[in-house]
């Protein structure tokens, strides 16, 4: 029954958000607690199944019990144990924070939600591309109705382009499966590894260009210059919680990044080796840069936010794209405190918004709570900034220390402490407008929306996780490191999923049968 813990994560909130849509017609109280107890049994799970991986161990699943490739099948290592977990942990906060208030906006939330959640997990944990794909649309399309949750102008205007966007990505992935399924015959991850490799020269054309559609899709989902034009209207425009976990949705493409290419599209990739070496650093750098000045440039509070992820997802795909060990371990390191940073300003904004009664760039008039609000904004911006003591200093300082073995070495130095410092600007020059100067004359009073517990309780869990990077730096470090190695180990992983055995009949079913088949 262990082995079984493997699917838990996609099982359980697809279980979940099916039984809520019963739940919510008849007892509408419950649908809140069951959806809670739910991502905290999912946390406790991805924790089980991240000291599980720790050991360096790979394992397979086999759903319907037939051997890879010829079924489906899920993997757990280091890296997809460790975005589980992080999965997880942003997850839960989001939706105790949507239980004070947001959840009530519209219908179908808590199903909603953990719909994406299932998506999310079972885009980490798949091996096999197809699946992949099918992964990335059920998130996708449970994200539709989180963004267009509440409803109003805005909303509907950033969901249009976003589901355009990604619709259009979703068709180019499907020419790129097609394609490399023409060329293979397969689909799943470890089996096309081999096959790409052994591809002869006169495919190399089509491989390369399969692999480099991938590239368009994945970046799409992580908002790469420049393809990034759908995520600021989209994360301004959503509520709290549901923003807070679109954190997470942006690294679902730099997972896959993380995943493909080092594995079928590395160094051993035959006709498609290092496929996205070219491009990628140059466009990462780009896509950091711009983040930068798209903060400095913001006139909203979320405006601002959504940009920093723009650049923290140039900081990862950063490290991949240098293609070494050190230089993907220092972005994995970075990627957890990106993310929880992200959700936890997403958080934090909203009360913000509510103190202020507004979200523009300006000076007003707050409420008793603003001390501790500009301690927690204070504290945040150290944390995405990339300034000591906090875990985002220490991620690029890897990342910096790694970079001088690589060619780009100049270029990374210069436009990631450029960059840094034109973030360290804009997050002061908003502090200091928000908190510091004086309200005007007709500005207007603070709104009456104290913040709940619930909603304390979700942003002070992500900041403790915040400073528990920091205090685990070292471990931790550690941890990507070894995540970092293990994936360019592909041999491990190709023998662990093509390796695994389907498990012998628990009944003996002919035996009951009579011995007939």
């Amino acid at each position: 029954m262990t082995a079984h813990w493997l699917i838990a994560p996609v099982a359980l909130p697809l279980f979940t958000g099916a039984l809520l849509l019963l739940v919510e017609r008849r007892a509408p109280a419950r649908v809140a607690p069951l959806s809670i107890a739910s991502t905290a049994a999912l946390l406790l799970i991805a924790l089980a199944l991240l000291a599980r991986a720790a050991d360096g161990g790979i394992d397979a699943y086999l759903l319907g019990n037939w051997r890879a490739p010829f079924g489906i099948a899920l993997a757990l290592d280091r890296l997809t144990a460790l975005m589980l977990t992080l999965t997880a942990v942003v997850a839960l906060a989001s939706v105790l924070y949507a239980r004070a208030a947001d959840e009530a906006r519209g219908a179908h939330f808590h199903p909603l939600f953990q719909f994406q959640l299932m998506g999310l997990n079972g885009a980490f944990l798949t091996a096999d591309l197809f699946n992949l794909f099918v992964f990335f649309e059920v998130l996708l399309i449970a994200s539709y109705g989180l963004l267009l949750h509440g409803g109003g102008a805005a909303r509907l205007k950033a969901a249009i382009h976003y589901v355009g966007f990604n619709l259009t990505g979703s068709a180019l992935f499907l020419i790129a499966v097609a394609s490399l399924y023409a060329l293979t015959g397969t689909l799943n991850m470890a089996d096309l590894a081999q096959r790409v490799a052994s591809l002869p020269a006169d495919q190399a054309q089509l491989a390369r260009a399969a692999a480099l559609l991938l590239l368009v899709v994945f970046c799409v989902k992580a908002a790469l210059l420049p393809l990034y034009f759908w995520l600021p209207d989209t994360y301004g425009a959503a509520t709290a919680p549901v923003a807070a976990l679109f954190a997470i949705m942006t690294k679902v493409g730099v997972y896959a990044v993380a995943r493909l290419y080092t594995l079928v599209f590395g160094a051993d990739g035959g006709v498609a080796a290092n496929v996205a070496q070219p491009w990628l650093p140059a466009l990462a750098l780009a896509t950091l840069l711009l983040g930068a000045l798209g903060a400095l440039a913001a006139t909203k509070l979320r405006t601002l936010v959504a940009y920093l992820v723009i650049a923290s997802a140039g900081t990862l795909l950063l490290g991949l794209g240098l293609g070494r060990a050190a230089t993907v371990a220092a972005a994995l390191f970075y990627l957890v405190n990106s993310t929880l940073v992200a959700a936890v300003l997403f958080l934090l904004i909203d009360r913000i918004g509510a103190q202020r009664a507004g979200d523009a760039l300006a000076p007003a008039r707050f409420g008793a709570e603003r001390s501790v609000l500009g301690a927690a904004f204070f504290f945040c911006a150290v944390a995405v900034a990339g300034t000591p003591p906090l875990g985002g200093f220490l991620g690029k300082a890897l990342l910096l220390d790694a970079a001088l073995a690589t060619p780009y070495a100049p270029w990374v130095w210069a436009i990631v402490l450029v960059s840094s410092f034109g973030v360290i600007v804009a997050l002061a020059r908003a502090g200091s407008t928000v908190f510091w100067q004086p309200a005007l004359p007709d500005a207007a009073p603070p709104a009456a929306a104290p913040t709940l517990p619930l909603q304390a309780g979700a942003i002070g869990a992500l900041v403790a996780a915040l400073v528990a990077v920091a205090v685990a730096a070292q471990p931790l470090a550690a941890y990507t490191q070894a995540a970092a190695r293990q994936l360019f180990e592909r041999r491990a992983y190709i023998d662990a999923v093509l390796g695994a055995a389907p498990v012998p009949p628990a009944f003996p079913v002919r035996d009951l049968l009579g011995g007939k088949p």
